[in-house]
């Protein structure tokens, strides 16, 4: 089952199942907006509203992951990483013990199925720079915003 949330920053495909949430995806067309939201996609739906309100840091959804092994290390990783903090995409292949690996970790980042709730957003460059990002870098630069870590002005000095 799927639905279609608007956020702040576009319109948001949810999909999922009684096996938790397997999608959070930004969508650059626009959607009908669901309006009748099934019971498995609910709490999604309600922490998602809450962090965009700023009221929510931590997500706990039953999530449904689907990618290789190696994904769902680099997704588990990036689980880790606190609201508020980020990591260069160097220091995440560090800490899942292979610094050769970090084109493999930026691939894996970017085919991140679960949109805020994996915070792929909060992987940047060695240098500080937001390097890429499936959303856009507008998003990006929104999210790190929203959570504090940029200040508007930051980017710029």
């Amino acid at each position: 089952m799927k639905i279609h949330l608007k956020t702040p920053l576009g319109i948001a495909k949810i999909s999922g199942s009684k096996e938790g949430i397997s999608e959070i995806k930004i969508l650059e067309d626009t959607q009908q907006l669901t309006s009748d939201v099934p019971g498995e996609l609910l709490p999604a739906v309600e922490q998602l509203e809450a962090y965009f309100r700023g009221e929510l840091k931590d997500f706990n959804l039953k999530l449904n992951l689907e990618g290789t092994e190696f994904q769902k290390k680099v997704w588990n990783a990036l689980l880790k990483i606190p609201y508020g903090t980020t990591v260069s995409y160097l220091e995440l292949s560090k800490q899942l013990g292979d610094v050769k690996a970090i084109r493999a970790v930026a691939s894996a980042n970017g085919k991140n199925p679960l949109w805020i709730v994996v915070p792929c957003h909060r992987v940047i460059g060695s240098d500080g720079s937001l390097t890429g990002y499936a959303g856009g870098l507008h998003r990006k630069k929104w999210l790190l915003e929203h959570e504090g870590v940029l200040t508007q002005q930051s980017l710029f000095n």
